[in-house]
C-alpha cells in the first residue's frame, strides 16, 4: 500500500514539474529585439540569362576514390559502419542468408536434423548417377558459381 501512495505521490510531482516546464518554453520573450528589415529582391527578367566571364577561374578539384587493397576491400564487406572495427554482430550479418535457408523450421536454431536434412539433399542433389559416391565431375558441380563481372566504369 505504502509503495502505491508513493508511486501516485512521485507521479503527481513529475507530472507538475512537466507543466511548468511545458509553459515555461511557451512563453515568448518579452525582450527580443525585433526582426531586421529585409531588403528589397529585384527579381530579374526570367528569359534573360546571366552573362558572367569565368576568366582564369578554375573550380575545386573533384575527389578522388582513394584504391583500397582487396585485404581492405574483404574487411570492409564486414565493417558495416566503417569504424574499423569488427563486432561479433558484423562478422555474423554476413552468415545469416544462408543460416535462414538451413533452418527450415524458422525457429533461429539449427538442429543437427536441420543441418543433416541439407546436407543428404545436397548430396543427393550433386549425384547424379545415383551411385552414393561423387567422382571429380559430379562434385564440382558444387562449387560456387563466378560472380559476374560489373564493368569497370558506368558509363
Amino acid at each position: 500500500m505504502r509503495q502505491t501512495i508513493l508511486g501516485v505521490f512521485v507521479g503527481l510531482i513529475l507530472a507538475g514539474v512537466g507543466v511548468f516546464w511545458w509553459q515555461a518554453r511557451a512563453q515568448v520573450e518579452t525582450n527580443a529585439p525585433p526582426p531586421p528589415e529585409q531588403e528589397e529582391v529585384v527579381e530579374e527578367a526570367p528569359d534573360i540569362l546571366p552573362e558572367v566571364d569565368p576568366g582564369d577561374l578554375t573550380g575545386p578539384a573533384p575527389p578522388e576514390a582513394s584504391e583500397l587493397s582487396r585485404e581492405e576491400r574483404r574487411f570492409f564487406r564486414y565493417d558495416r559502419n566503417r569504424d574499423r572495427i569488427i563486432t561479433r554482430n558484423e562478422m555474423l550479418s554476413s552468415r545469416s542468408k544462408a543460416f535462414r535457408a538451413l533452418d527450415t523450421d524458422g525457429n533461429n536454431l539449427l538442429t543437427f536434423e536441420e543441418w543433416a536434412i541439407s546436407t543428404s539433399e545436397r548430396f543427393e542433389g550433386m549425384d547424379a548417377d545415383g551411385n552414393a559416391e561423387l567422382t571429380q565431375t559430379e562434385f564440382a558441380t558444387s562449387a560456387p558459381r563466378p560472380r559476374a563481372s560489373r564493368p569497370a566504369c558506368r558509363c
